[in-house]
């Protein structure tokens, strides 16, 4: 069976469970979600290698792609599910369960591929030619870009690119230079940047993914040197003004919010299920020096009331801006309004925020079992903490979020589009 086949059929499969039912959406969530549990033992088969190896296994990469997970917020007219983004965050969050790695892969992969929406016609049936592709990459910072006869010709190098180990196409950035400076815009007095997509193949992977959480991602820098780019495999970066056919709904005028969403989700996952361990260790452990159980004692109570409550209320504020800011864009045909991306900034900081509040307090409730290596919690700590200080969520973006608010000029490159 050709490469990619597996995939199409699971697709299929999964788009025909919901399509007869009035709540198809849900019904392709539910299918989803079965697909999940169907590699579950995969994952956390390779989970331990992958936080060794600091990358995600061929073999769960390859599970999620068989398993149609690639295609959820793919277009429709290329094999894609095009799933409102609340039922994705649904599924994601399923995985980020079992392993944030993979979550983390699987949402960064539809992150990137659904950036296709700005190529040219010719450049988005090229990505998607055998179905929703496997796709990694960063677009920061910009590498240095050359026009040559029927394209450009790229240098330079870019961090994070997760998942870029296992994908079959990788995007990044690159600005035009005027000799050895970059060219500006006339008009806005800053560098003309575009994004850009080539195989894999294209590009070295460096070493340098060396991080105390989220580990298996594999989020490696990637370089490239001369590479050429044809015209037809570059992207404008900023609004969404001319989609690529198959491109026009309201999912990809939510981009990149949708990515930022997607993140955000995998500490939702990875916070949910330290609750639940925690619930389960506290429900038989006796701490020593103690003769009564954890879960009779009205600290530990406390605690895990508390880390449940942190983890529903950043569910809850994700999936309502979420439902909210793509009603808005459905209604239009536009993008996102200045409102709507500052309530899902402001969401997604409040949610990361409270997810690794929401550890913390398991952590504080289970005592010395967060400090074993054979335990998930100290994993779960490293990881939210990890995610944390992702750009997207950090701290300065409730500053971002409150710059709009105040009228001020955007300082956030995501929200602008």
């Amino acid at each position: 069976m050709p490469p990619g086949s597996l995939a199409r059929v699971r697709r299929r499969k999964i788009a025909d469970f919901g399509r007869p039912q009035a709540r198809k959406e849900v019904a392709v969530t539910r299918a989803l979600l079965q697909a999940v549990e169907g590699i579950r033992a995969i994952i956390e088969e390779h989970a331990e290698g992958a936080e060794a190896n600091r990358r995600l296994s061929d073999a769960v990469y390859d599970a999620m792609d068989r398993a149609g997970l690639f295609a959820m917020l793919a277009p429709k007219a290329y094999g894609g599910l095009e799933l409102h983004p609340v039922e994705a965050m649904r599924v994601w969050e399923a995985v980020a369960r079992i392993d944030t790695a993979a979550a983390w892969n699987l949402v960064m992969n539809q992150a990137i591929s659904a950036y296709a929406a700005w190529l040219p016609a010719e450049g988005a049936r090229e990505l998607f030619r055998d179905g929703p592709p496997t796709t990694a990459g960063a677009l920061h910072p910009p590498a240095a870009a050359t026009r040559v006869d029927g394209g450009w010709r790229l240098t330079g190098r870019v961090p994070f690119a997760s998942g870029c180990h296992n994908a079959r196409w990788l995007a990044m950035s690159a600005a035009e230079m005027d000799g050895d400076r970059p060219k500006l815009d006339p008009a806005t007095g800053m560098p003309r940047v575009f994004g850009v997509f080539f195989p894999r193949a294209g590009a070295e992977i460096l070493d340098t993914w060396h991080t105390v959480g989220m580990r298996g991602t594999g989020s490696a820098d990637i370089a490239v040197r001369d590479l050429f780019v044809p015209d037809r495999m570059t992207a404008p970066v900023g609004p969404l003004a001319r989609p690529a056919p198959g491109f026009e709904g309201p999912l990809f005028r939510m981009w990149p919010l949708t990515a930022i969403l997607g993140d955000t989700t995998v500490s939702v996952g990875a916070a949910a299920e330290a609750v639940d361990r925690g619930v389960r260790l506290c429900g038989t452990k006796i701490a020593a020096y103690n003769a009564v159980p954890l879960r009779e004692q009205q600290l530990v109570q406390y605690q895990m009331g508390k880390a449940r409550a942190r983890v529903e209320a950043s569910r809850d504020t994700l999936q309502q801006a979420a439902s909210a800011a793509y009603d808005e864009v459905a209604r239009s045909g536009a993008g996102l309004s200045p409102e709507a991306k500052v309530r899902l900034q402001l969401a997604a900081c409040f949610a990361a925020e409270a997810c690794a509040e929401a550890v913390r307090s398991v952590n504080d409730a289970v005592g010395a079992s967060s400090t074993r290596l054979e335990q998930p919690f100290q994993r779960h700590f490293r990881d939210v903490h990890v995610l944390l200080q992702h750009s997207a969520k950090s701290s300065a973006r409730y500053a971002s979020a409150g710059r709009l608010m105040f009228g001020l000029e955007n300082d956030w490159v995501w929200l602008s589009f």
